[in-house]
């Protein structure tokens, strides 16, 4: 299974380190060389990589954000506190991950269209074509894994804790703040790995909503790498391996965190 995982990025590192002229003449299966990191280089400049990533930067950290912020505080109110249609919230919150995206997309676009927006914070006069409608339509489609996730977490600490804060004359908002989410870095560690990797992956979206090139994040910028009569897909294979190098570094950032949060409840004692 490693192997079958690793074959196509293994694959992709080594056609980016070909130069072209080399594929053309013997094929992308042959092991003639030179190698080189030419092509990573032309990548960066002409592709004009480095605005890409900060484009995805505006996208990512404000949806990750957003989404476990909403995301704990309502885990918190559906697993400490029992009120009606508290299942329910959470089994409306928990279907809305099995809806297919692209069932939305044409409601969505239109709906985007027709919302007005000022013209100091939209070119257009409507949420398309800004990063608004590409965080907003991300966070509502994490939303509810997240608070699957997280209220699964709450459910398992001692109640005794908040009875306790209660008694002392904690309020709901101090309780949640001082006590329960510290407890819950955790699994939000893990959760802000997966969701990092997951929106800065994401393709689907920022290319329905985002309509000007300068705005548009690193897996749909990429594609400026295509010329319109001639693929060089070694430059193209260089552009996507920069485009995985974020990710690697978030995920060995917070490795020990994540492994630790999968592992909660593993063991008793």
């Amino acid at each position: 299974m490693s192997a079958l995982w690793l074959a196509p990025l293994l694959w992709t590192l080594y056609t980016s380190l070909r130069p072209k002229e080399v594929t053309d003449k013997y094929g992308y299966w042959s092991l003639h060389g030179p190698f080189n990191l030419h092509n990573f280089g032309t990548a960066w400049t002409d592709g004009d990589l480095p605005r890409y990533f900060v484009n995805s930067l505006y996208i990512a950290v404000p949806s990750v954000l957003l989404t476990l912020a909403l995301a704990s505080m309502m885990a918190f109110a559906v697993s400490r506190y029992t009120w009606k249609f508290n299942v329910t919230l959470l089994i409306l919150f928990t279907a809305g991950n099995m809806l297919p995206p692209q069932v939305l997309a044409a409601p969505l676009f239109e709906m985007f269209k027709h919302t007005p927006l000022p013209y100091v914070l939209s070119t257009s006069g409507s949420l398309l074509d800004t990063y608004y409608a590409v965080i907003a339509v991300e966070v509502a489609f994490q939303l509810g894994f997240c608070t699957f996730v997280l209220s699964n977490y709450m459910k398992t600490l001692p109640g005794e804790l908040t009875e306790a804060a209660l008694v002392d004359g904690a309020g709901v908002w101090r309780q949640f703040r001082r006590i329960i989410l510290p407890l819950t870095r955790p699994a939000l560690a893990a959760l802000a790995t997966l969701q990092v990797i997951w929106l800065y992956n994401d393709f689907f979206w920022p290319l329905l909503f985002l309509s000007s090139g300068d705005r548009l994040p690193i897996t749909t910028g990429v594609n400026s790498l295509q010329g319109q009569f001639l693929m060089n897909y070694n430059l193209i294979a260089a552009g996507a391996t920069l485009t995985v190098i974020p990710t690697l570094i978030v995920y060995l950032a917070l490795q020990r965190h994540f492994v630790a949060g999968l592992t909660l409840g593993a063991s008793k004692g």
